[in-house]
């Protein structure tokens, strides 16, 4: 994986993209010129993860959730589901997991465990690798942020931002190891958990900047000293929900021991198989097979 200059023993590192296709497979989905329902959206996602390919990445992987419904759900009636999604939505999972591995793109279809511990997981391998740079996760997805760290960077590639530690405390005012702890007070509605009853953005990052966890911020609200408003009230909702808001937290914590990666070196990209012109062919997207061949064609020939 490591670059090397014949005869100079110099090498330097790659960097590791971990791309969460269901965000993808969504926004291109929702997106105002796809015209296409049926395919359209698994176009979109190839052709964003060809774009990452011909930018000079080297070693990529894709999640995305097979099945929407995960463990989550036993833990937390009110946690998303499929209800409700378009089908012909849904019904692209399979195939864009399908078009990216025959265009060699490393893919993890996700069942029980959702697309996000995938990707927490992988970074995990990818950053104890000490031939790996830098990791990229390449999401806005705020749970996300708890993995930020070292390596580990999150990527906003809509918007071109890249938050570190410090740009996920400036976004959410708490180190990325409080974010499971953030969203449980405050709640994750694209998750379908409402969080404590009183809490918002600012109590909740001033307390958890201050404590860190849940566990550890002072029962007596008069011990809190952080300058908000009827901590005393706020005390007490928390002492009454405190095994509610400690099963919000297990539920917005990303399962990072994952088992969906064995080697960085399981990411390299090769080029596509043979089985891409076909899919391509069947998804409207020829052009974008092209397109992987003549990457590949010019990745070996140096």
């Amino acid at each position: 994986m490591a670059r090397v200059w014949p005869g100079s023993g110099h090498t330097w590192a790659v960097d590791v993209h971990l791309v969460d296709g269901t965000y993808e497979l969504f926004r291109y989905h929702f997106a105002p010129n796809n015209r296409d329902p049926h395919r359209g959206a698994t176009r979109g996602v190839l052709g964003s993860v060809l774009s990452l390919l011909e930018s000079g990445a080297t070693h990529v992987g894709v999640a995305t959730d097979h099945v929407i419904e995960s463990f989550r759900n036993d833990l937390w009636p009110g946690y998303k589901t499929s209800a409700g999604m378009p089908p012909e939505l849904l019904g692209q999972f399979q195939l864009l997991e399908d078009v990216l591995m025959a265009a060699g793109v490393t893919t993890w279809p996700m069942v029980e465990l959702e697309a996000d511990d995938a990707l927490g997981a992988a970074a995990v391998v990818a950053a104890s690798d000490a031939r790996v740079g830098r990791v990229l996760i390449c999401t806005p997805d705020k749970d996300l942020g708890q993995c930020v760290g070292g390596k580990v960077v999150q990527w906003d590639r809509r918007k071109d931002v890249v938050y570190d530690e410090a740009g996920v405390r400036e976004k959410f005012g708490v180190d990325p190891e409080s974010i499971p702890d953030y969203l449980a007070l405050v709640g994750d509605s694209a998750d379908g958990f409402p969080g404590i009853a009183g809490f918002g953005s600012r109590s909740a990052a001033a307390l958890l900047a201050k404590f860190g966890h849940i566990e550890k911020i002072p029962a007596a609200g008069e011990d809190w000293g952080v300058g908000i408003r009827n901590p005393g009230r706020l005390a007490a909702t928390l002492r009454d929900n405190f095994e509610l808001a400690m099963l919000f937290r297990r539920i917005a914590t990303i399962e990072r021991d994952a088992d969906v990666l064995a080697s960085v070196d399981d990411l390299e990209w090769t080029g596509p198989s043979r089985e891409l012109l076909t899919l391509a062919g069947e998804i409207g997207g020829r052009g974008l097979a092209e397109r992987a061949v003549r990457l590949a064609e010019r990745r070996a020939g140096g």
